[in-house]
């Protein structure tokens, strides 16, 4: 067998991509008042966004290392030559942490573990890369190698509808500054050394849209890319972002739409709208 590929649930890869290239996905667990439930498989985007819409308690919660170390332990055991685990920002959650001490415990010289720095598919990207880079043959540095070139080089924006999730959570950092603005001003972020940043403030949620295909534009230039739309609970809006790209960015190999998840979308909200940019092709 190759270099196994392990990521966790908020890369929110389309259905099928992880099936389709080898991928191992662990969830991460999500909270809805007394309810605890697996991200993307107990607890899915409809039921998030109607929990968040009636103020219901949402916490999220990480894996633990222990389900990390099984997982290693069961890869390596069907033959793989090694294991590669991928994670959301370190920034953002505690998951990279449970997936580093787990492989100390099974062992560092066959688990290697990436701090992705982002989340979402600029994590998803990243471990798609490594995927390929696995299925091709490539040994451990070369799969790591992928996986961190791919997440370093990825750019992802996202406009929300208000930021008092990712304050609850305490997600935002220095976006706390824009707390407090009009309601007309929409605030686009973007994740800068996995964190989540304003970048600038525009009026409208329309105006904010063709900001995103402008900012998307502009991370793509005139090379080859991989694109991303994620949104919770707006899927017209996140379909006409994506046609809007495909018509932006010809050198992309086609916009995939998906939804975010329970844990990435209890800190973001209904209405959140994500484009992400990965350099290069699968």
């Amino acid at each position: 067998m190759p270099f196994a590929v392990v990521t966790d649930s908020t890369a929110y890869l389309p259905e099928g991509f992880a099936d389709r290239h080898a991928v191992r996905i662990v969830p991460l667990f999500v909270h809805i008042d007394d309810r605890e439930g697996r991200d993307g498989i107990d607890i899915g985007p409809a039921e998030l966004a109607v929990a968040l819409k009636e103020r219901r308690t949402v916490t999220t919660s990480r894996p633990s290392p222990a389900e990390f170390a099984a997982i290693y332990r069961e890869l390596l055991a069907e033959g793989a030559s090694g294991v590669l685990s991928v994670h959301l920002s370190s920034e953002l959650s505690g998951t990279w942490e449970s997936a580093r001490l787990a492989a100390e415990e099974v062992g560092p010289d066959r688990v290697r573990v990436v701090d992705s720095r982002t989340t979402a598919m600029g994590l998803g990207f990243a471990a798609l890369r490594a995927a390929a880079v696995a299925a091709e043959g490539g040994d451990g540095a070369q799969v790591e190698a992928a996986a961190v070139e791919a997440a370093g080089a990825t750019k992802s924006f996202l406009i929300v509808e208000t930021l008092e999730y990712l304050r609850r959570g305490g997600r935002i950092g220095a976006a706390a500054a824009l707390l407090g603005t009009a309601l007309a001003v929409k605030p686009i972020l973007h994740v800068v050394d996995g964190q989540i940043v304003p970048l600038e403030k525009v009026r409208t949620t329309s105006r904010a849209l063709s900001r995103l295909v402008d900012l998307a534009v502009e991370a793509a230039g005139d090379q080859p890319v991989e694109l991303a739309v994620h949104h919770l609970a707006a899927p017209d809006r996140a379909a006409e972002l994506a046609n809007r790209l495909d018509e932006r960015i010809p050198r992309s190999s086609g916009c995939v739409v998906s939804e975010l998840g329970a844990v990435i979308g209890a800190h973001t909200g209904p209405g959140v709208l994500s484009v992400v940019v990965c350099p290069g092709k699968l």
